[in-house]
C-alpha cells in the first residue's frame, strides 16, 4: 500500500462540515415567513439569487448585521468536527491541506469558521462572494456571474458554480498534487467533483442526503466511499488517517 505523505481534504460546508444549512437557518431564526416563501419560490428562482433577494427583505425589515452574525454563530456545528479538523491539520504525517468548496457564501462560512477558531486552517474557500454594505445589507452574488461565460457542467451542478470544475482549478493552482484527496460532502451537487477523484481517493458521504442517492443510482466513480451520519464518525476516520501513518 502506498504511503500517504500529502493529502487534500475538501469540505462542502452545509450539512457536511456544519450540522445545518446556512441559507435556510438564517431565515428560520430571523424571518420564518420568508423561509416559508423560499420553499414556494425555490423552483422558479435560482437558489443563490433567491437567497440574495431574501437577504434584501430581512434588511428592509430592520434586521442588522449583528443579528445575522449572532445567528450564524449559534448554528449547530459539532465539537467533534472542530476537533477532527484541528487534529488532522496539526498532524505532520500526513501533511493535510484543507479546502472548503461550498454553495453557501463567504460571509456565512467565514463568520462560522472564525467563531470555531478554524478560520486560518483552510488553504482556500471557494464559494459565492458576499459582503455587508455600509447600511448593513448583506449583498450576495453568484460565483459564476450570470451575465458572463457560464460553466459547462453536464452532471447537474447549479448555475452559480460547478464544483467539479472548481476542484480541477484548485488542483491546477496547487501542483504537483496530493497522494490522496478526501472529499467530505452530502448533497447532490457534491456528485460532480467525486467523479474526478482517483482510486486512491475517498469520499466521506453523509447518509440520508442527496449525494448518497446519486452514488447509489448513478455510480461511475472510481474513488473509495465511506458513509457517515454524525460528525463524531468523521473525527474517527480522520484519527485513523493519522494513526495509519
Amino acid at each position: 500500500m502506498t504511503t500517504i505523505k500529502t493529502q487534500l481534504v475538501v469540505f462542502d460546508f452545509d450539512w457536511s462540515m456544519a450540522d445545518q444549512d446556512t441559507d435556510r437557518w438564517i431565515f428560520e431564526v430571523l424571518a420564518p415567513d420568508i423561509r416559508r416563501k423560499m420553499k414556494t419560490l425555490k423552483d422558479s428562482i435560482q437558489w443563490t439569487d433567491l437567497i440574495a433577494q431574501s437577504l434584501q427583505e430581512i434588511h428592509a425589515r430592520g434586521r442588522t448585521r449583528e443579528e445575522i452574525e449572532h445567528t450564524l454563530r449559534q448554528m449547530p456545528f459539532h465539537p467533534a468536527m472542530v476537533r477532527g479538523i484541528t487534529n488532522l491539520k496539526d498532524a505532520s504525517n500526513p501533511t493535510t491541506t484543507l479546502f472548503c468548496l461550498s454553495n453557501a457564501n463567504s460571509v456565512f462560512i467565514n463568520t462560522i469558521l472564525e467563531s470555531k477558531g478554524l478560520q486560518n486552517l483552510f488553504e482556500e474557500i471557494v464559494t459565492n462572494p458576499a459582503e455587508f454594505d455600509p447600511s448593513g445589507l448583506l449583498k450576495l452574488r453568484r460565483r459564476v456571474d450570470p451575465s458572463g461565460p457560464q460553466h459547462s457542467c453536464a452532471v447537474g451542478c447549479s448555475p452559480n458554480m460547478c464544483k467539479g470544475e472548481e476542484l480541477a482549478a484548485f488542483l491546477e493552482r496547487h501542483k504537483p498534487g496530493y497522494d490522496r484527496i478526501v472529499y467530505v460532502g452530502d448533497g447532490s451537487n457534491d456528485f460532480c467533483p467525486i467523479l474526478r477523484l482517483r482510486s486512491q481517493d475517498m469520499v466521506l458521504c453523509r447518509r440520508f442526503r442527496g449525494l448518497e442517492g446519486r452514488i447509489s443510482r448513478e455510480g461511475g466513480h472510481q474513488c473509495q466511499v465511506k458513509y457517515w451520519a454524525g460528525a463524531w464518525e468523521v473525527e474517527e476516520i480522520f484519527n485513523q488517517f493519522i494513526e495509519k501513518n
